[in-house]
């Protein structure tokens, strides 16, 4: 009995080792390739936020890891920066709307170096469906209601919902979602009327 019981444990063991070793190798052959999908993707997203004859420079290779209350919370975000024939021509920023109506609300949006916004993304949010979630390009175009949009000075009263007195739409039964992401774009867009915050950043971290 005890030497069946030492030869199941044997097997069990050398069965885990054998899983363990094909994790492992998959997990080291598929590596590369997760790595290379991702960076794609991440060229394909910033690709959307500036017009493409604004920069010339690899927008992933030239971020910014930047630590602002114009963000939205206390944690590091990227900021890419857009060059064109070496002359700074843009920004990509990373930022969070922290009061959203179910939550936070993170935000990607590309502003040229006059602080006009070229693009807006949703990058992750929990809005109530059929509501807030709106915000999404593929419920709706409320985001494009901001491209070419600037500020004209902090105390710009137009960066508000019309419900406010302000120039942008809401969305019948919900408009706490709006105004957050009204409010974190405003925010943006003083940022970047500070480009030596941005530029005296770190680098970001290669992964």
């Amino acid at each position: 009995m005890l030497k069946s019981m030492q030869r199941n444990g044997l097997r069990l063991s050398m069965f885990a080792l054998a899983c363990t070793g094909v994790i492992v190798a998959t997990d080291y052959s598929t590596r590369d390739a997760i790595a290379t999908q991702q960076e794609t993707m991440q060229q394909q997203v910033l690709g959307k936020m500036l017009p493409a004859d604004s920069y010339d420079n690899v927008l992933a290779a030239d971020c910014h890891l930047l630590t602002s209350s114009y963000l939205g919370n206390a944690k590091p975000h990227p900021v890419y920066v857009a060059h064109k024939a070496n002359v700074v021509s843009g920004y990509i920023i990373e930022s969070v709307a922290p009061d959203g109506y179910s939550g936070s609300i993170h935000l990607l949006t590309g502003v040229n170096v006059s602080g006009e916004v070229q693009r807006v993304e949703v990058l992750e949010h929990h809005e109530t469906p059929g509501l807030g979630d709106k915000i999404d390009r593929n419920k709706g175009n409320w985001l494009d209601s901001f491209t070419h949009k600037h500020l004209q000075n902090e105390a710009d009263s137009s960066w508000a919902v019309k419900k406010d007195g302000g120039q942008f739409d809401s969305f019948t039964g919900a408009t706490i979602t709006p105004r957050a992401i009204i409010k974190q774009l405003k925010n943006v867009l003083l940022l970047v009327r500070h480009p030596e915050v941005i530029e005296q950043a770190p680098a970001c971290k290669a992964e």
